[in-house]
């Protein structure tokens, strides 16, 4: 039995892509035409960059744009790795969001720092708009991971022993993430489909914590547990 979310499964990664990047965009034009601004939550993974890399080409009022990043990595600032970096080469350098609209994750200064210094961002940004999520072959989700425990009462959580290198990370929390308008996860790829079918059968997944009225699932065929 699939979690009771809106389920739409795709042909392969590049559809999935197309979907999510035409649902960012009536998103974004609804938001700005009721609230006067669009605030969105990265994900990092190879189908979000498809995501990106689509938005870049598109049309949108980018000027009333807020971007943030579900999660980072604890990295130099400049690290091809970031997640920051990958969502700046793909779209975010090529369309007029002002800069000062695009909140990256301090996570150079440390998963605990990092957590301290973008907590405050958090708060003042929710409700999120849009968060976009993807989901790794152990169900995790943002850099929430199995058998890791956080506050929940936090905004966001310092990530410690990664089972996904580097092993320190910054994470916005469930609660947090799922404090949103709409939350769509992209989930694509074989190596995903063993995590769909414990997601469908209802085992404790980090990605089961993420909790919000407006759940889409965007998947692929390879990925499905159908």
């Amino acid at each position: 039995m699939k979690p009771d979310y809106l389920w739409h499964c795709l042909e392969n990664s590049d559809q999935v892509a197309e979907a999510a990047c035409k649902e960012i965009l009536v998103a974004a034009k609804s938001a700005i035409a009721e609230r006067g601004k669009f605030k969105l939550v990265l994900a990092g993974g190879t189908t979000p960059e498809k995501v990106y890399r689509l938005l870049a080409k598109s049309e949108s009022d980018w000027a009333n744009w807020w971007v943030y990043h579900g999660d980072e990595r604890c990295l130099p600032i400049d690290h091809k790795d970031r997640n920051s970096i990958m969502a700046a080469q793909a779209v975010l350098d090529q369309v007029a969001i002002p800069k000062n609209q695009i909140f990256d994750i301090p996570a150079e200064l440390g998963p605990e720092q990092g957590a301290i210094a973008y907590r405050q961002v958090v708060a003042d940004a929710l409700p999120f708009d849009l968060v976009l999520l993807g989901m790794g072959e152990d169900g995790h989700t943002a850099s929430l991971f199995p058998g890791h425990q956080h506050n929940p009462d936090e905004l966001t959580h310092a990530v410690f022993n990664s089972p996904k290198p580097p092993p320190e990370r910054v994470s916005i929390s469930a609660n947090a993430l799922g404090n949103s308008q709409q939350v769509i996860f992209l989930v694509t790829g074989v190596n995903k489909r063993d995590a769909v079918k414990q997601w469908c059968a209802g085992v404790d997944l980090p990605i089961t914590t993420i909790s919000n009225n407006d759940m889409t699932i965007m998947i692929d065929r390879d990925a499905s547990c159908d």
